[in-house]
């Protein structure tokens, strides 16, 4: 068939196999050229298959030489449809890998799970015996609780007030205002459920409780804060109160691994053009100004480039950047930096629909936007037919 991509609102209901294969080989291909890391040796990344998680594995294997255990959540090929394009990420990278002579098996399933819990310590235990980092890189709009089978939905709300600011629609170009109402407090709790700490813990504490964990073993969440423009929305909005939570579970995790010389971070990381941030209002807009701006500046990086920085930098380095006043890594410095964000505030007062291609990076952002679902790359024919279902490529559990 031939491939085209089909958007809807903040989602593409379709994926091109040639083109993640691509993305795959480009994060690759540029870890390759970086620094070799004296890194770890058995990982398990939780959300492997996009964004942070996919290019953490990706650094694990071909910066630090690493075996890995992939979890991910998403929809396979059939002849008439495509994967999701985290389906062909994984795959991609599981190829990629094991060519290269390194271990990558991978369950397609519900993180959230006991049974995939179960099955991943499993695996580790008879593959690995014990792993030494783990990645935790879950985005999901819901939870089903393993114990009580209850669902957990979260929303991207203020927790006080009404919120309004510019927003923009990235496809037809258009900027406005948009008004978004408060959370209930029911909304604020199961938003904390979803997106908060709860899960990471119980990952480790079933992991430890197996005692796959080795001495002075390592695992990182993820977070986003951001400039004060977004902060009603993020920071201070539904989503902050979870990652709240997170920094907490942080914490408590650092106590419970002492025994194994054991460390817990959230990594804050750079705003980015993923599946989660294009749903969250204002947020795309200020990213079209962002990448404008770091663009300029030789500041830019994308999600490989982050994660890179984290391991090289932070995590397996004998000088780490030092911690934020919460313990917390912050690889979003560069965004941060008072320059960019002084250029952003200015940029931010002025656009509107007229001035909008002329002031920000908004091609820029719908060229990542389609890059998440493997389109938009140089060196793909995407007037070519391909085949769906990816051919002599085992695919997943």
């Amino acid at each position: 068939m031939i491939v085209k991509p089909k958007i809807r609102g903040f989602i593409c209901t379709t994926a091109h196999l040639t083109g993640c294969e691509k993305n795959v080989l480009n994060q690759i291909n540029y870890v390759k050229q970086q620094p070799k890391i004296e890194g770890p040796k058995k990982v398990l990344v939780i959300g492997s298959s996009q964004g942070f998680g996919l290019s953490s594995r990706i650094v694990s294997t071909f910066g630090a030489g690493a075996d890995t255990i992939g979890v991910y959540f998403e929809k396979p090929a059939s002849e008439n449809k495509t994967a999701s394009a985290g389906w062909y990420n994984n795959i991609a990278f599981e190829h990629e890998a094991s060519q290269a002579g390194y271990y990558a098996k991978s369950f397609n399933g519900d993180a959230f799970s006991d049974e995939i819990k179960k099955e991943t310590i499993d695996l580790i235990k008879k593959d690995f015996g014990k792993v030494d980092l783990v990645i935790y890189s879950l985005a999901a709009p819901r939870r089903v609780d393993p114990k009580t089978g209850e669902v957990y939905s979260s929303v991207i709300k203020p927790t006080k007030d009404a919120y309004t600011n510019k927003t923009v629609n990235t496809q037809k170009g258009v900027v406005s205002e948009i008004t978004v109402n408060p959370a209930t407090e029911e909304e604020i709790e199961q938003t904390i459920k979803v997106m908060g700490g709860e899960d990471w813990q119980l990952w480790i504490e079933a992991l430890d409780i197996a005692g796959v964990l080795a001495e002075g073993f390592k695992t990182v969440a993820f977070n986003y804060i951001g400039p004060e423009v977004t902060h009603a929305i993020y920071k201070k909005g539904t989503i902050g109160k979870a990652k709240e939570h997170l920094d907490q579970t942080a914490h408590h995790l650092n106590e419970q691994l002492k025994s194994i010389n054991g460390r817990a971070f959230v990594s804050v990381n750079k705003a980015l053009v993923t599946q989660s941030s294009s749903a969250i209002p204002v947020v795309p807009l200020y990213i079209s100004l962002l990448y404008k701006v770091m663009k300029e500046k030789g500041l830019h990086e994308g999600c490989i480039e982050q994660m890179y920085r984290l391991y090289n930098e932070n995590l397996y380095t004998s000088s780490p950047k030092p911690l934020d006043e919460n313990g917390r890594i912050r690889i979003d410095d560069w965004e941060m930096k008072e320059e960019v964000q002084q250029e952003v505030a200015v940029l931010w007062k002025d656009i509107d629909t007229e001035n909008l291609e002329q002031l920000s990076d908004i091609e820029g952002y719908r060229k990542e936007f389609l890059q998440i679902f493997g389109f938009a790359f140089d060196g793909v024919d995407y007037d070519a037919e391909v085949d769906p279902i990816p051919q002599n490529i085992t695919q997943s559990k």
